[in-house]
């Protein structure tokens, strides 16, 4: 029997590796059939994927931490008596390979529903040091579990900035002051305002004459002493003498501004809020559209929720979420999500989400980070397994069952929400109290994938 090739092993094994005796190193050719077969699947669910960071070698298949495995190896042919790992993934042997078989299988497609995998020998199902767990009834209610931040609400914060170049001559407020809209904030001396408020006047006493003419001349046409002509020129020119007024108006509106003495005007808060940022002093010259105070209402903010790629599927507007804050032991603030971004960041690999949160006690700050429990609905009857037995291959979770000692079963699963622990709820597929393979799931997937079969003492059954 240690003659016979151990399909559900030998599958990961290069040809460097597949082929020789023990100690030799690998050679140059071309890996067999059974090789090429295998490989760290990149569509394997992340916790199979997982590097064993102690021995720098797949995780799944570290003999140091799984030392089962050894004499599996051993019996293949494919073991480093110097190093004790496997000859194949040797790390220092082999460095190139990253501790990892070097043939990539990711683009084989996901096992067919129901795909039995048999061992021809109790024997051999033994040495495959395959663990199993039950499958537990889950609360019907799972949770997602993410890092946030609270930031301000971008439509409740203003920037003040400068309208019209000038010297501030006095401030009003100060960082911390609490303020309503309208409230004023700094007085600004500027020659631009004094210039528009000399154009102003001039063009309403210009005003003020051209309409006591077009009087005059309107009377003096009823007693027959001016002509038509005399009326529409005094007409025309008060016209054009309240089209300077209202030109004259409209500029000084836009700094923010009509009355005032001299060149002097005055900057009001838009909203209602606290000042979180002053940038001018007396005495200062600051320039047109240089920002001078910040101000947040702090009575709303936001929580912008980073969730990992994996979860995203299970989170949408409409779900509830509680917030934690170190610095706040002892309480919990409660919100909806009310938006989540329609792509994952590139950098992150993470989902924005956002939820609005009722600040009105003023007891949260901007910018401090919060840990966030989203709370989602499973159906009743989804069951909770280890998150490390949950397979993905293009597009397809699967899970493997055990049904006898030496039989197990490819079952694909609909996936619900993660919850504390690292488990995961499963909504279709299996049943509680199904015996679910978490070590040695990763060596029965690629048992089951395309040109992996074949090695001598696995049988792969496909459904009916």
């Amino acid at each position: 029997m240690r003659h016979h090739a151990i399909a559900l092993l030998g599958l990961l094994l290069l040809s460097t590796g597949c082929g020789s005796k023990p100690g030799e190193r690998a050679g140059s050719g071309s890996a067999p059939p059974a090789a090429r077969a295998v490989s760290a699947d990149s569509s394997v669910a992340s916790s199979t994927e997982a590097m064993c960071l102690e021995h720098g070698v797949l995780e799944a298949v570290c003999t140091k931490c799984h030392p089962k495995l050894i004499p599996i190896f051993k019996a293949k042919g494919d073991w480093c008596a110097e190093h004790e790992f496997p000859e194949s993934i040797c790390p220092i042997c082999h460095p190139e390979r990253g501790g990892k078989p070097a043939v990539d299988v990711s683009t084989d497609e996901a096992p067919a529903n129901g795909t039995r995998i048999r061992f021809k020998t109790l024997e051999t199902a033994r040495q495959a040091g395959i663990e199993t767990v039950k499958a537990v009834h889950g609360t019907d209610e799972s949770a997602i579990l993410a890092t946030a931040r609270i930031v301000p609400d971008p439509a409740r914060m203003a920037r003040v900035n400068v309208t019209a170049t000038g010297v501030v001559r006095s401030l009003k407020v100060d960082i911390g002051t609490h303020v309503s809209r309208g409230d004023p904030l700094v007085v600004i001396e500027s020659a631009a305002v004094a210039a528009d408020r000399g154009r102003l006047a001039t063009a309403r006493a210009r005003a003020r004459t051209a309409e006591a003419d077009f009087q005059r001349e309107t009377e003096l046409q009823a007693k027959g002493v001016s002509s038509q002509k005399e009326v529409q020129a005094a007409k025309q020119e008060l016209e054009t003498a309240e089209a300077e007024v209202a030109m004259a108006e409209a500029s000084l509106a836009m700094i923010g501004t009509t009355e005032g003495p001299a060149g002097t005007y005055l900057l009001k808060a838009p909203i209602a809020g606290v000042v979180t940022r002053r940038e001018a002093s007396v005495g200062s010259l600051v320039n047109a559209e240089e920002v001078v105070f910040e101000i947040i209402d702090t009575a709303r903010l936001w929580a912008e929720i980073d969730i990992p790629e994996r979860d995203a599927g299970g989170v949408s507007a409409g779900q509830a979420v509680t917030l934690v804050i170190d610095g706040m032991p002892g309480r919990e603030f409660s919100a909806t999500i009310s938006y989540v971004a329609p792509m994952v960041d590139d950098r992150t690999r993470t989902v924005l989400a956002r939820a609005p949160l009722d600040n009105r006690d003023g007891a949260l700050r901007a910018n401090v980070f919060a840990r966030a429990r989203i709370v989602g609905r499973d159906p009743a009857g989804s069951v909770l397994i280890p998150r490390s037995a949950l397979h993905e291959a293009k597009g397809v979770n699967l899970v493997f069952v055990r049904l006898h000692e030496d039989e197990y079963i490819t079952r694909r699963v609909t996936v619900g929400g993660s919850t504390a622990g690292d488990l995961v709820a499963i909504n279709t597929g299996i049943e509680s109290g199904e015996d679910i393979v978490t070590t040695g799931s990763f060596l029965l997937k690629t048992e089951t994938l395309k040109g992996s079969i074949g090695a001598g003492c696995c049988e792969v059954e496909a459904p009916k």
